[in-house]
């Protein structure tokens, strides 16, 4: 039941892949909590998974531990998980088993009045669900570099993974241009495009092909020979991994996409008279120092996650929109997906600037006043 309440301690954990930024907000949490408030801060390490343990994996937190290191490294201090679901727990012999009342009776084995849990949508259900099943006290902040929660306009670890994108671009356009080469940039997203799109735009890209727009390997040589014919000796392409190949066939290895890159570059070989290279950043986008926008969004969503534990207000998610914080019940922020608005302000703006989609869609010339 929302309404303040008297808190002494409260827990803190990230769940689901990890991503540039998550130290930050541990640190915010902390900082607010026992400096603003007098509580306790334990980090349960390892997510969901630390709370299975016996004992539980959990640690205390206080303010020395943040002595400005952590703020800028990537990662987690706490460690975390994606994979082990507790409602449906692998077990060795393939079958699945409900583990969700270990998880709980973790939790209350600590002795926590609340729990600030930092994780992205799919994170966020599981967790909820465990709250709603256990009366669990809980708040979230929305992290993923996926950028696709779409009751926020940012996440935490998106900036980053943008950045690192863009700066490949700028590290791979030097070397096209010296050895006339197609260079290809895979990047993550999972069923979104921003990550894409974005870096795409901000380094230069020539061709950005995303999931939501479908594109046609005729009109990516297209675009080549246009580039050829204007004089340019090179040329940038972005491919978001949920893309599908040439073919028309989602590329994925064990579940997981990956490998859509390679399948575009094979198929250019065969259609265009230069020489390709394929880069495929994976990992390096979650990992690495965080962006200071990361580190802003994360200070922020930390302090007012504590914020509504102190106020009392419950099964809430922290977002940013209309250039402030915000927070939305934990339900409607999961429920809203968003992918990359086709018709939005970047793509049109990429589409200004000549970029192609590997669509039919043409340059919009302006109309003079």
């Amino acid at each position: 039941m929302d309404g303040p309440k008297d808190i002494k301690a409260i827990g803190v954990l990230t769940s689901g892949g990890d991503c540039a930024g998550l130290n930050a907000a541990i640190r915010a949490v902390t900082y607010r909590a026992a400096v603003g408030f007098g509580w306790k801060v334990l980090g349960i390490e390892q997510g969901t998974a630390g709370l299975m343990q016996r004992p539980v994996q959990a640690r205390a937190l206080t303010t020395d531990l943040f002595d400005g290191a952590l703020l800028r490294s990537g990662g987690t201090l706490l460690g975390t998980t994606n994979k082990g679901n507790p409602f449906a727990f692998p077990r060795s012999d393939g079958t699945v088993e409900d583990r969700s009342n270990e998880v709980i009776e973790g939790y209350r084995s600590l002795g926590l009045d609340a729990l600030i849990a930092i994780g992205g949508d799919g994170s966020q259900a599981i967790i909820r669900k465990l709250a709603q099943q256990g009366g669990i006290d809980l708040v979230c902040i929305p992290k993923t570099i996926d950028n696709d929660i779409g009751a926020t306009e940012v996440s935490i670890g998106y900036d980053t993974a943008v950045q690192v994108a863009s700066d490949a671009l700028d590290k791979l356009q030097p070397t096209a241009a010296s050895h006339s080469r197609i260079m290809i940039l895979e990047v993550m997203g999972r069923d979104a495009g921003h990550i894409a799109l974005a870096s795409g735009i901000a380094g230069g890209a020539d061709i950005i092909l995303i999931p939501e727009i479908p594109y046609s390997i005729d009109h990516v040589v297209q675009k080549i020979e246009a580039l050829r014919q204007s004089g340019r000796n090179f040329a940038l392409i972005v491919v978001a991994e949920a893309c599908p190949g040439p073919d028309g066939k989602v590329v994925a290895r064990e579940g997981r996409y990956g490998g859509v890159g390679h399948a575009l570059g094979e198929a250019l070989e065969k259609r265009v008279d230069a020489e390709l290279r394929v880069t495929v950043l994976g990992h390096l986008q979650r990992g690495g120092q965080p962006s200071p926008r990361d580190r802003l969004m994360a200070t922020v969503f930390g302090t007012h996650a504590v914020d509504l534990v102190a106020s009392g207000r419950f099964d809430r998610t922290v977002v940013w929109r209309n250039r402030q914080v915000d927070d939305v019940p934990i339900e409607e922020a999961i429920a809203t997906y968003a992918n990359v608005a086709v018709d939005g302000p970047l793509v049109r703006a990429a589409r200004a600037l000549g970029v192609s989609f590997g669509d039919a869609v043409p340059v919009v010339l302006g109309e003079a006043e």
